[in-house]
């Protein structure tokens, strides 16, 4: 993805001052499938995540932000170490309140490796791994890490992907096991850089406990994958049901040329 620096700060200046209600949203909102930086090239990615209509209360634990009135904002640097290796950083992971005044929230890096694979070839698959430390008020156990599982199959225009995501805290008072979620995309080609689609987020539970999913986050998510010239643009509109309470979630990826 890539945007001009002048145009992604004055995109992002618009949208913090626009965004009423916005909540700490997820710093990053992506079902990843096999796109990769070239060896020795280095990317950035700019994560905008925002919720318009959530909850006003703690959801899990005393003093954790509020949905409303929060907008994540996450630079994703990004090299390609090797053809099939690529390392990335989330600096920083930041924060605004309703008033546009921004903190800093954490960082996180990750590393991801994507199966050699030939062109033309309609399965992939790969992994990737990040850990991470964030605010007490972004979550109760400051590190934490996740292990995604990456498959993949395109066929024709249509494109199919799936994220199994294992998350667990490293460190903190409220250490517990592992939690699951699945993320699912599906989109199609309808021209020269234009695709359209969905995507899935859907919490399983705990290891010792699954489901039910009215028990665990889910999120749906109508899709518009968009090239503008040496730039691009994906951007969604989704809705939250089972728990928590988020109703109206909007996020988008733009790309920064630094290579």
């Amino acid at each position: 993805m890539r945007l001009s620096t002048t145009g992604l700060a004055l995109a992002v200046g618009i949208w913090a001052g626009a965004a009423p209600g916005a909540r700490a949203a997820d710093e990053e909102i992506q079902v990843y499938i096999d796109d990769m930086s070239a060896r020795g090239a280095y990317g950035l990615d700019v994560h905008v995540n925002d919720v318009f209509r959530g909850r006003r209360a703690d959801a899990d634990f005393a003093g954790e932000q509020a949905s409303q009135g929060r907008l994540r904002v996450t630079p994703e640097w990004a090299y390609g170490l090797t053809p099939n290796v690529e390392l990335g950083a989330y600096l920083p992971l930041l924060t605004f309140d309703d008033r546009g005044r921004g903190e800093v929230a954490g960082v996180k890096g990750r590393i991801k490796f994507i199966a050699p694979h030939a062109p033309d070839a309609r399965f992939f698959w790969g992994l990737n791994f990040e850990i991470g430390r964030v605010r007490r008020d972004v979550d109760i156990d400051p590190w934490n890490a996740e292990l995604k599982g990456i498959a993949g199959y395109r066929a024709g225009p249509w494109t199919f992907a799936e994220n199994l995501n294992v998350d667990w805290a490293v460190s903190g008072p409220a250490k517990g096991p592992v939690s699951y979620q699945l993320a699912t995309m599906v989109t199609r080609k309808l021209g020269e850089g234009l695709d359209v689609g969905v995507e899935s987020y859907n919490g399983l539970g705990e290891g010792k406990r699954f489901g039910p999913f009215a028990r665990n986050d889910q999120a749906l998510f109508a899709i518009v994958d968009k090239s503008f010239g040496k730039w691009d643009l994906n951007f969604g509109v989704g809705t939250g049901f089972g728990r928590p309470e988020d109703r109206l979630l909007v996020k988008a990826i733009v790309g920064v040329p630094i290579g």
